[in-house]
């Protein structure tokens, strides 16, 4: 099952613990891990289910490519790791 970790910064301020979710896509393990998670979900995916602007997902070390559609692969062995994006000057 993929596990999703958080930024530890998020924990600062609601709980945010380790997740395994089901699912082959981004989008259907944020799905099935956030289903009961209706604040810590609403930090992540806006209202239509979009990874909101200021928010970044990992896959393995790497950036996922699809942010509208959260349709990156996963494997049971993935690590998701979720966290603010950075922006500013």
């Amino acid at each position: 099952m993929p596990r999703i970790r958080f930024t530890s910064n998020l924990a600062r301020h609601l709980a945010a613990p380790e997740l395994t979710a089901e699912g082959g896509t981004v989008r259907e393990a944020l799905d099935d891990a956030l289903a009961d998670e209706a604040l810590l979900r609403s930090y992540v995916l806006d209202e239509q289910g979009r990874l909101r602007r200021h928010v970044t997902i990992f896959l393995d070390g790497a950036m996922i490519t699809d942010r509208r559609g959260l349709s990156d692969a996963v494997t049971r062995d993935t690590e998701i790791y979720v966290l603010q994006a950075l922006s500013g000057g």
